[in-house]
């Protein structure tokens, strides 16, 4: 379950950071939380345009969602640093991919993946936004995983969306054989089974579409999400193959996937409960 807090958007005046804003804004209308506008700066001359860059976006979140609390907020000092320090209290953190702004050096870009990797709560990166598709969650049966199968069954309900559950996987490793694929085939199947059956009964809204893929994590759920609303992966968890870290899928759908991006850490590696 999100803790509570405020969606935190961070912008630097690019039309990426912009879209993030758009994509926060409308994030936080659909679960009433407050949105903060935050522009770090890590250049002092440039501050007045640090101010005037948050004040500008907050007024488009603002005249977008009549009654959404928005706050405009800037900081000085690393991009990356500032919004991992945010995100303690924050229930959401969004970012633009690539974008470079008018603020020099603050490069979303560059700034995003560190985000991902180091933040406190779950982090969104905007890359481009598809309002009308569903809700592709990457499944496996690590901790971060299972918060991140949450987070995704929360967004669905929220936005009315489907959710695409995947479980990616391929036969151990020796001689192929018929009965190696259909034996590893037949445990991805019962494991997202397993695992999808207790979150249907807390989100019976939810229409859920089931999916086992063989192949490799970055590339099919790159592909699966094409047109998605939201794809969530979980960061740091031990993925579909043996011995690879999901904290690796996480940054390789990041750096592929064309539809924003949901990276989600288990709370017991953040501190929160």
């Amino acid at each position: 379950m999100m803790p509570d807090g405020p969606v935190v958007v961070g912008v630097d005046g690019s039309r990426r950071s912009v879209a993030a804003a758009r994509w926060a804004a409308g994030e936080a209308a659909l679960r009433r939380a407050p949105l903060h506008v935050l522009a770090v700066n890590p250049d002092p001359p440039l501050n007045h345009l640090a101010k005037e860059t948050a004040r500008e976006i907050a007024v488009m979140c603002r005249e977008a969602y009549p009654g959404l609390e928005v706050a405009d907020m800037t900081e000085l000092g690393n991009p990356a640093t500032q919004l991992v320090r945010s995100s303690a209290l924050a229930r959401l953190v969004v970012v633009g991919s690539r974008g470079r702004g008018a603020l020099a050096g603050a490069l979303l870009g560059s700034v995003s993946t560190k985000v991902a990797g180091h933040a406190h709560c779950a982090v969104v990166v905007v890359r481009e936004e598809h309002p009308q598709g569903p809700v592709v969650v990457g499944v496996d049966s690590s901790p971060h995983s299972r918060q991140a199968l949450g987070f995704a069954f929360e967004t669905a309900s929220a936005h009315g969306a489907e959710l695409v559950a995947t479980q990616v996987w391929r036969a151990e490793r020796g001689t192929p054989s018929l009965e190696r694929e259909s034996a590893a085939r037949e445990s991805a199947e019962r494991s997202l089974s397993e695992q999808l059956a207790g979150r249907r009964d807390d989100h019976p809204d939810v229409s859920v579409r089931e999916l086992t893929v063989r192949g490799h994590p970055v590339a099919e759920l790159t592909e699966t999400a094409r047109e998605a609303l939201l794809l969530v992966v979980g960061h740091r968890g031990l993925g579909g193959f043996p011995g690879l870290l999901t904290g690796s899928v996480a940054m390789g759908v990041l750096h592929h996937a064309t539809c924003p991006v949901a990276v989600v850490r288990d709370e017991r590696s953040t501190g929160r409960r």
